[in-house]
């Protein structure tokens, strides 16, 4: 009893007079609900970058949302994939596993990041230009945030509710692919031809890795792309090489 009127009361807190009140008006907004645990919520959008930026003294207060990224990530794949399972009682396990791998791959999940506004918090708590990679990363972070304050079945509600029926429309992403190396490297196979996803250099930006990655078909570069992950870089090369040869 005593516990819950403890977490009544830092609510009303956060509400009405902390300094962080802006901060919770936000994120009620996105997930629904005021946290008890503020700093938890903090942290899911604190990237490790600006941990590189930051000096020794304060970066020892902060961790970054890596962990809590790890844990939403679980959550977020097994229930998508119970979704699913629910949706297409008839379909096979490949289906399965080819609809979810849309719903968790990166790309969506930072368009999804961006409809839900969590670019403009992600702007806040970094010091670090933001990358696309980035807010997917808080979104997983988020719903690991999500599930330790509020337990499992809240949290599996939030993904269903909040963010699978309001953002995905599963019947178009039924029938769009989007995997261009996929499609590449099909197309390639079905032609005879020889094809390499190169790294052609990878660099520091912001203290973190960049990759530029080449496309080569039969020793030839048609096309290149550069990103933070090497496989979403591969992905972007896949696409203007797809564009490029007109297929």
């Amino acid at each position: 009893m005593l516990g819950y009127i403890f977490r009544i009361v830092k609510r009303a807190n956060l509400k009405y007079f902390s300094r962080d009140k802006f901060f919770a008006e936000r994120l009620r907004e996105i997930i629904g609900f005021t946290p008890s645990n503020l700093y938890l919520f903090k942290l899911a959008f604190f990237h490790k970058s600006t941990l590189n930026n930051m000096n020794g003294s304060k970066a020892v207060v902060y961790q970054s949302n890596e962990r809590l990224e790890y844990l939403g990530d679980a959550l977020l794949s097994f229930v998508v994939g119970e979704y699913l399972f629910n949706t297409y009682p008839k379909a096979d396990e490949g289906f399965l596993t080819k609809m979810r791998s849309k719903i968790v791959k990166r790309k969506t999940l930072n368009e999804l990041a961006v409809k839900m506004g969590l670019d403009g918090m992600m702007a806040e708590f970094n010091q670090t230009s933001i990358s696309s990679s980035m807010l997917g990363n808080a979104l997983e972070a988020l719903i690991g945030a999500i599930y330790l304050e509020k337990g499992f079945e809240f949290a599996r509600h939030f993904v269903l509710r909040r963010i699978l029926k309001r953002y995905i429309d599963i019947a178009v992403l039924e029938s769009f692919d989007d995997n261009f190396k996929s499609q590449l490297l099909e197309w390639c196979q079905k032609h005879s031809k020889e094809i390499d996803f190169r790294i052609i250099s990878k660099y520091k930006t912001d203290k973190r890795d960049r990759f530029k990655v080449g496309v080569f078909i039969d020793g030839e570069e048609i096309a290149s792309a550069e990103d933070y992950n090497k496989k979403s870089a591969e992905q972007i090369a896949a696409e203007i090489a797809l564009a490029t040869l007109n297929i």
